[in-house]
Order: structure tokens, then sequence, then C-alpha cells
């Protein structure tokens, strides 16, 4: 089966409604009995796929994230960050942007990011002479640094891939997340020097006293301060970080901010679990697709396609950009890592670029696909809340999109952006 039916067979069952994992299952399963391989190697395939340490560390961290996010942490950082910014003009719009880089320390997700900032943000700051549309342009266009500032469960699902450090590429992506805040951070001050300019003003979700507030916030902070240095130290693992990550949260949760309680725990855990088995559903089932494209020889052009680039990694890696651009269109960020991480990485090895470099690359170029149409997911969630057409919410966004995708390329041109920090735990 040629390159073009197997994609072809995935994207009909995504139209005819399958779940992302099972076209990618069956896709895979279809393909292996066309090429002739014996059917046993699907459950095989399936299951060894699951059976990696790495992984292991998803559902710590999924949990984690949510605890913190059912124990009132949203709104204590979302008025965190709204009182440092309420004196300057576009303050809400900076403070939707710095939540999220605060919000990103406790999710790891993009989509947790988008729908819990957004409801306050989306709903909120046109009460003070934002536009629906450009609020929630923000708070999409920021909810992209959700995955790349440690915790990330994206890392993790790329770690196990690519064999590399989860510690390390959680180190990485400090400086390219904040960048990523930085570039919406100029679109909204852009936007702010023309037409009327942008209001001041503040959005309060909890009322709390300054001390009360910087008190709670500071113990929010320590969550993701506490897995990396924890880890540096030699503590623990990256995996095992995640687990005392579900132990402090609670511990915070509970006995410190006292906003938590046995029901909010059990939810936690209920909804923990089924974001769990969908992306470990998603992991086996790309697998098998993964394995059988590769065993076949049907990605051979593409990597054919890397001798045209020898001697540029520069130039492949702002190739990669545009594929995944591309792909986006289409793919979410976690298929992209399953499918096509285990293509592109052994070409860039070849070319000698840094593991962390590319990773970063990869994972921020895949990203974008969450604020894109027709698969973005995060572009939807945000025009449900605020109740605006597709076509609205994309043309807002646009400026935030070319802004992130030129900080891409500042992180292709200088990739001591990326490697400094993990070169100085080394």
């Amino acid at each position: 089966m040629s390159p073009a039916a197997v994609f072809a067979s995935f994207f009909f069952l995504v139209l005819v409604g399958a779940p992302i994992a099972v076209a990618l299952g069956l896709t895979g399963a279809a393909s292996a009995w066309w090429a002739g391989f014996p059917m046993v190697l699907i459950p095989t395939r399936f299951f060894s796929s699951l059976d990696n340490f790495s992984l292991l560390a998803a559902p710590f961290y999924i949990f984690a994230g949510e605890i913190m996010n059912r124990g009132g942490i949203t709104e204590t950082l979302i008025t965190f960050a709204a009182r440092l910014t309420r004196k300057i003009r576009g303050g809400a719009a900076y403070a939707n942007i710095m939540a999220s880089v605060f919000f990103a320390g406790i999710s790891g997700t993009a989509i947790a990011d988008t729908a819990a900032l957004g409801k306050i943000f989306i709903n909120g700051m046109p009460k003070q002479g934002y536009t629906r549309e450009f609020s929630a342009a923000v708070t999409v266009a920021s909810s992209m640094i959700g995955p790349i500032i440690p915790p990330s469960v994206i890392m993790i699902v790329y770690a196990s891939v690519a064999q590399v450090s989860i510690i390390n590429l959680f180190i990485a992506g400090i400086v390219p997340g904040l960048l990523m805040g930085l570039a919406c951070a100029v679109v909204v001050f852009l936007t702010g020097m023309t037409g009327k300019g942008l209001p001041k003003g503040e959005i309060q979700a909890v009322e709390k006293s300054g001390g009360k507030l910087a008190f709670e916030s500071l113990l929010v902070f320590t969550v993701p301060l506490f897995i990396v240095v924890g880890t540096l130290s030699g503590a623990f693992t990256a995996t095992e970080a995640g687990g005392v990550a579900c132990v402090y949260a609670m511990f915070l949760g509970v006995f410190v901010l006292r906003t938590l309680g046995g029901r909010s725990i059990l939810d936690a855990l209920r909804h923990s679990m089924r974001t769990t088995s969908v992306l470990y559903l998603v992991v086996a089932g790309a697998s098998v697709l993964s394995y059988v494209l590769t065993v076949t020889g049907a990605v051979n052009g593409l990597r054919d396609l890397a001798d045209g680039f020898a001697g540029n990694p520069t130039i492949f890696l702002f190739f990669i950009l545009a594929v995944l651009l591309i792909a986006g269109f289409f793919l979410e960020p976690g298929v992209q890592v399953l499918l096509l991480a285990p293509i592109f990485l052994p070409m860039a090895r070849a070319l000698g670029i840094d593991e962390m470099q590319f990773a970063m690359i990869f994972l921020l170029s895949g990203t974008l696909s969450l604020m894109t149409p027709p698969v973005g997911i995060c572009l939807f969630v945000a025009a449900q809340i605020g109740e605006i057409p597709i076509g609205r919410m994309f043309k807002a966004i646009l400026p935030f999109l070319v802004a992130q995708i030129v900080a891409i390329s500042l992180l292709i041109l200088f990739p001591e952006l990326v490697t400094f920090l993990p070169n100085l735990t080394e």
C-alpha cells in the first residue's frame, strides 16, 4: 500500500467520525495485512509500544494538573497576573499571556489552558472594551505556551519516541516558551499602538489581599520548580517527580489553600484516567501504523529527501517548520510526534542538529496546529466559549500565528536559545 493510500485511508476514517486512535490502529492493521505481515504483529506492537517507563510519567502530570486546576488555582493565578499589569494599557491582554505562562507550569497542555483561562478572559475582557475576537485570539495564542514550559505531556510522548531525556526536554522548553509569550506580547503592544489603543483595567477572578494572593501564587510556582530541581539534583527521576508532584499538589490543595475536597480529588482522578486512556490508545495505534510504514519502506522517499539538505541543517529545520504547519491542518500535535518524528529525527541526527533544538522546533511547530482550522481544537474551544464564528476567530488570530512563526524562526537561526539551559545542567 502506497503512502498516499495509507494517509487517504486514515483521513477517510477520521472524516466519517472514527476516533483518532481507532483510525490510526485500523489503518495500521490494514497496511500490515496488505503488506502480508502476520496479523499477530498488531496486538504485539500495540501493547509493546506502551511498555515504556517514560510514558508512565504522563498520567502523573495529568493528575497533578487536574488537582491544581480544581483547587481554585486558576482564579488565583489570573488575579495575580492581572494585578501586576492593571496600570498599563492592554493590561488584561498582558495578564492573559502572563497567566498562560503561569498556568503552563501546572497543566502541561494547551487545551486545558484555553478552557480554564478562556472562561474568565474571553468573557471578562470584552466588558473592559476589548473585542470578543481579540480576547479569544490572545487566549488561544498564549495557550500554545502550555505544552512547552515544563511540565509537558507532549514532551513525555516525544521523549518516549525519540529516546531522549524528559528532564532535558523540560529545561530546553523554558526559553522557547517564554519567547512564544513574548511574541504574543509584541502583537498586543503593536495592536495598542494602532487606532484608539487598548484599555487599562484589571480582571479580578477572586477577591484576595495582595499578600495572600502573592503567597498562594508563590506556592503554586513551586510545583514546576520542585519537579525540575528535584530531578536535576538526582532526588528522583522525571517519572517519579510526577508522582511526587501529585502528592505535593494534593497537600497544597487540602491543607494549605484549603480549596480541595475528597469529591474534587475523585473527579480529578476520574478525568485523568479518561485523558490518559485516550492518550495511550493514540500512542498504541500510531505505533502500529508508524512501524508498518517504516518496515515496508513506505517513507523511504521522505528520507531520500534528506540528501538534499546535506550541509544545510538550518534549511532543513525551516523545511520541518513548513511541513508541520501544513500537517497541522490535518493532524494534532500528538499524532504528528508519533507519526512524523520517527521519520524526521534520523535525518536531523544525520545532519548534526542538536537533539534539543530539533525537539523544540518540532514540538513548537506541531503545537501551532491547535490554533489553525480545521483541526485546531483550541480555536474551536475558544470560539465556543465566546460564541464567535470560526472565520472571525481565525482572522483575529492570524497576527499571533505570524508572530509565533517568527519566534520559531529565531530558535532555528539561534540554536543557543534552546541549548543554553540544558548545557548548563550537564
